[in-house]
Parts: structure tokens; sequence; C-alpha cells
């Protein structure tokens, strides 16, 4: 069975992928709930946490009955990353890890993110010195390369393996295809089938059914599964899957019941932790996702996406489960 440093995990374990305005507190927790095994936070800027910048510090926040978690941060500069480590031990995560994937514009632009898939010199050696900084097991989530023609995982991971990097999760595509396309999980499991590897290799990209999450397994061989979009608005994912593995049969969909209770948690999470403005605010984009392939919700779904009093927001609720609580769904 995969471990992450001292932290045994279970077999084939499903892991919450780190995603901006998705990952926090409240979502986390429903998705730990749901048989998530490893959680992460939205990844934190490291000049953001070094110039105490209370949206990245806010980041920071963990709560017990999440672990084991880890705190995701992006950055470039060697001594605003070193610095970062230290501010984040004492948030007290079980794991750190390092973003060397995300492909959007403004953190490409400063050679962070997927923009260091161009400097793989400068990627092994801030995450050797990280590794040096910290007693936390240092981890790493990246993508295949910077685009099609500079593609080295399989180096790339044997060095960070080399430094001291105790996982590696490989979202299968490049930088240039940004989300588009399909992801290609071939090179991931190139990396794990390495002799020279032994850390584990976590697949990302495409998971979006039980049975994807089984090709990556039985198929590629990888040692886990990095659970992102398929996530949003649907922490039950991580059940659907772990259900599929044990008997080969789909859970029934979630009930309205469990919907509206889900929402209705996630938001009331929400407000205590970000209070009412932005509880209410940051929810909304759950809500699409929350309430997937009902009829004529559109009604409901509005008042929900619209209101900025949490008050109207639990009435939505309570609406829609008067009105749809009979409601069969299907797969």
């Amino acid at each position: 069975m995969p471990k992450i440093g001292n932290i045994q995990l279970p077999e084939f374990p499903l892991l919450l992928a780190p995603m901006e305005d998705v990952s926090d507190p409240p979502f986390r927790a429903l998705c730990k709930e749901q048989g998530a095994d490893v959680v992460y936070t939205e990844f934190i800027s490291s000049e953001g946490l070094i110039r105490d910048a209370a949206k990245s510090t806010m980041k920071l926040d963990i709560y017990e009955k999440e672990r084991p978690v880890g705190i995701q941060i992006f950055g470039a500069n060697l001594d605003s990353m070193l610095r970062s480590v230290e501010i984040v031990e004492r948030s007290g995560p079980d794991i750190i890890d390092i973003n060397f994937g995300c492909p959007v514009k403004k953190v490409v632009s400063k050679g962070a993110g997927a923009g260091i898939l161009k400097d793989v010199d400068l990627m092994v050696s801030l995450t050797k010195a990280m590794v040096e900084h910290t007693k936390l097991p240092v981890t790493v989530k990246t993508r295949l390369g910077w685009d099609h023609d500079s593609i080295m995982i399989v180096e790339v991971a044997e060095r960070l393996q080399d430094v001291g990097c105790k996982a590696i999760a490989i979202h299968g595509r490049t930088r240039a295809q940004m989300y588009k396309g399909e992801a290609d999980w071939g090179p991931i499991a190139e990396v794990k089938n390495n002799p020279r590897m032994h850390i584990p290799v976590f697949g990302n990209g495409d998971i979006d059914t039980p049975e994807a999450a089984r090709r990556m397994r039985d198929e590629y061989g990888l040692d886990g599964a990095m659970i992102g979009r398929a996530s949003i608005g649907h922490p039950w994912f991580f059940k659907e899957v772990k259900h599929f593995f044990r008997t080969g049969t789909h859970l029934a969909p979630p009930t309205m019941e469990e919907r509206v209770d889900a929402a209705r948690r996630h938001l009331r999470m929400a407000i205590a932790w970000k209070g009412e403005k932005l509880g209410v605010f940051e929810t909304r984009r759950h809500y699409t996702n929350y309430f997937k392939g009902i009829p004529d919700f559109k009604p409901y779904r509005m008042k929900m996406v619209t209101s900025d009093d949490s008050a109207d927001v639990f009435a939505a609720f309570d609406e829609a489960l008067a009105q749809f609580g009979n409601h069969e769904f299907s797969l």
C-alpha cells in the first residue's frame, strides 16, 4: 500500500485535488465524509504568504477532521518559497505540496505553476531546497510537460524523487493543452513503470466516472487517483468510486434530501468560516452540480445563485426539497 513519508494510505487512495476557490475547508470536509483519503488546500501564493495577504493566509486554515491534509503552495522564487514553508508549517499540515502544474497565465507568466516546466533544473533545485527546509513530507503536482514536444515527465519524476519528493501527482495534459482534449495517462504509467521509481505516482485528469478510476488502477497501474472537477458540487463521487471498486455496481444517485442536506451544510460551514457575504458568494458555484439533472429546476437555482442573503438561499433549499423531494434520479 502507498505511503507519503510516514503517512500510510489505503490501497489505491482517492485524493481531492487542490482547486482554486473550490477546495476550501467546508468542501474538503464534505469530500472527506464521502470517502476522500487525502485532501489538499487550494493553491496558495508563496508571495502572498510572506506579504501576509489576507486571502493567502486564510487558505492556511485546516481542521483535525480533514487529516491527512496537504497545503499546496506555488512560486518560483527560492527565498519566498522557503519562507512560505516556515509559515505553512505553523498551520500543522501533514503534507506540503508544490504546485508545478497550474496552467493559468497570471501564474505561468511569473515562472510559477506550469511555467516552471520550461526550467526543469529550477524545478528540481527548488524541490530539493524545500525538502531540506522542512521535516514534513514534500510532494509535487505537475503536468506532462510544457507542450507535446517537451514531455520529459519520466526523467522529471525520477529527478524529483532523487531530491526527496515523497509522492507525485501528474495531470495527463501539457500546459499548452490547458484543459482541452483528452488527458493522456500513458506517460503517467511510464513514470510508474520506471524501475527506479519507488514513491507513489498518482494520476489526475478526466477521472469523471467510477469506470475511469478503475481503468487508472487496473489498466495503468497507478498508485491512486487525484479527483478534481468531478467532485465539484458532487462530493459523493468518492463514495461512488469506492462502492464501484467493491461491488462492480453503481450507487444510486444521491436523493434530493441528500443534495439539499449537502448544500445546506456546505453553506452553513462556509458562513461560519468566511462570514455571511463571502460564504454566500463563494458557495454559489456548487449549486448547479448539487442539483444537476433535475428538470425545471432553473427558478430554484436562480434564487440560490442570485441572493446575497443566506436566509433566502436556505429558503430556496427548503422550497426545492418540498417541490422535488419525491423526484426519481437516473444515472
